[in-house]
């Protein structure tokens, strides 16, 4: 297992019910939020978010109750990352700003594809154009 998944596991271990939750409300605006990223050595990244934003909504909104909560927890995870401007590499990096951020993004696509296949399916998506390169 890489490091990164490791870093992923870990901090998905302490996504609780209620951080889901608080989550949740925020999504609409970092939805918006990460609309505005420009990182174009990472061209996926900003779909690849929405997706796991979308994902996140339906489950705890309870559209989609098909998923794991292990897969809930890294999706949610990987959002609460995104969204902190400070990681491993601070966004503010030049070109290499958002180089974590896929990277955490990139450990939940791949550790969960099956699952994540799954509801791409079933909303309509192709799972090869959300694609787990960065």
């Amino acid at each position: 297992m890489s490091e990164i998944a490791k870093f992923v596991n870990i901090g998905a271990a302490s996504i609780t019910p209620g951080i889901a939750e608080k989550v949740l409300r925020f999504l609409p605006q970092w939805k918006l939020e990460f609309t505005q990223i420009n990182a174009p050595l990472f061209p996926h990244l900003v779909d690849q978010l929405a997706f796991l934003a979308d994902l996140v909504e339906d489950v705890l909104e309870g559209v989609y109750k098909e998923l794991p909560y292990a897969t809930l927890a890294q999706a949610v995870f990987a959002l609460v990352y995104a969204h902190k401007k400070v990681g491993i590499i601070p966004d503010s990096v030049l070109s290499l700003g958002y180089a974590d951020d896929s990277s955490v993004v990139r450990a939940v696509l791949i550790q969960n594809e099956k699952p994540l296949a799954f509801y791409a399916g079933s909303q309509g998506l192709d799972w090869k154009k959300i694609t787990s390169r960065p």
